[in-house]
């Protein structure tokens, strides 16, 4: 689950960390009175989506200005006038793909004055089951373009759980992004803030890009961008509340309030299968008999029918969707009851796309028995590989 920048801010905040005085804005009137209770002279005004890149992004509307969705108002009229353009406007950056997304809520802030600009990041190292911290001298940029083209300006690793987060972390991300004197005792301070948010808030990564040193010699926290384990969002009702469901794919959405483990892709063959592991095999096999899938979509091991015919319908929600393979190896899971399940939602639905239904496992005759006696026009598949090539022939014709 991800959160704006203003929400990611306000948690900090909350544990001590360095950042500026802002307000969020949700209607362009609001603006001049959130701008006129900070101190200024200069504000900072942000377009809120779930994307990175926001500065380098471009409006496609042109009344949005050829400016970016992170401005600097001289005025808090002026501010005023920014929170008008942007509101309600489509941000394009190259996180959101060419698609964009409307941006509903604004964050003013107060200026500051930047000497540097760093990279800081907190997240969780799958290869070694560690909490990780990345650090470097780039911040501002796109991490991933350091990444690939001066890979010796990032200092990466990890904190052993049986001995915990020391100072002497803190100081390693001191000296890697080249702090001195009283900065180094103040990001020793950050480090601990920063690792002591991430663990009691269950989060998956804490990304601060740019943290910045001020003239003065200060440190301050000038982006946050937070993602937290969805998994453990149950426990933290307080972080669940800050779930903007606005900003989440209407299909992925509408397949959590069921349970189902749903991601939208680019291709166009819908897949319903029962496992991940499946799923993924799947995907992999419709690529390789040249087509590309729709959706990964896993059922898991106990659905019932109404799971099953919300999947379908989530599925035939997508426009670019061209066919469907439902796979399925009946374990946990019986056939009959994925037969079931797409029966009704062809009822429900309708069928406008070919559709190659390959069951294995548990009750897998009485399966295949009730989609033969459906009257529907439903391809079957004998195996894995023979759905696949059936599905992808039907696609294309």
């Amino acid at each position: 689950m991800n959160i704006h920048e203003y929400q990611a801010k306000a948690l900090l905040r909350s544990y001590g960390a360095p950042v500026s005085d802002g307000r969020v804005v949700l209607k362009a009137e609001e603006a001049k009175t959130a701008a006129g209770e900070l101190d200024g002279p200069l504000w900072v005004v942000k377009a809120q989506i779930h994307a990175g890149g926001r500065g380098k992004g471009k409006f496609k509307e042109p009344e949005a200005g050829e400016k970016g969705g992170v401005r600097l108002a001289k005025s808090v009229e002026e501010a005023e006038t920014l929170a008008k353009q942007m509101l309600g406007r489509t941000l394009v950056t190259h996180q959101t793909g060419p698609v964009g997304k409307q941006v509903n809520r604004i964050y003013i802030e107060d200026g500051s004055d930047i000497a540097r600009e760093l990279y800081l990041a907190l997240l969780v190292d799958r290869q070694s089951s560690r909490i990780s911290f990345v650090a470097s001298t780039e911040g501002g940029m796109d991490i991933e373009e350091v990444a690939a083209h001066t890979p010796e300006k990032i200092v990466s690793f990890s904190v052993d759980p049986a001995s915990g987060l020391s100072d002497f972390h803190g100081r390693r991300v001191a000296f890697a992004l080249g702090l001195e004197g009283n900065q180094v005792k103040q990001c020793v301070a950050l480090v601990k803030t920063l690792y002591k948010a991430f663990t009691e808030k269950d989060m998956e990564m804490l990304e601060i890009n740019p943290l910045i040193v001020m003239p003065d010699g200060n440190l301050k926290v000038l982006d946050a961008k937070i993602s937290f384990d969805g998994n453990a969002i149950y426990r933290h009702a307080d972080i669940a509340a800050l779930r903007d469901e606005t900003e989440e794919d209407p299909k992925e959405l509408a397949a959590s309030k069921f349970d189902l483990n749903y991601i939208a892709l680019d291709g166009e063959i819908g897949c319903m299968v029962n496992g991940a592991g499946l799923a993924m095999a799947t995907m992999d096999i419709i690529k390789l008999y040249g087509a590309e899938p729709a959706n990964f979509l896993d059922v898991g091991g106990g659905a019932t029918k109404e799971k099953v015919t919300e999947a379908f319908k989530i599925i035939t929600s997508d426009p670019n969707v061209k066919g469907i393979l439902v796979n399925i190896f009946g374990g946990i899971m019986r056939c009959d009851v994925i037969a079931e399940g797409v029966l009704a939602a062809v009822k429900e639905v309708g069928l406008k796309v070919p559709l190659v239904v390959r069951l294995e496992g548990t009750n897998v005759e009485l399966g295949k028995e009730i989609i033969r006696n459906s009257g529907l026009n439903v391809i079957a598949g004998d195996n894995l590989a023979d759905a696949a090539q059936k599905i992808v022939k039907a696609v294309k014709g």
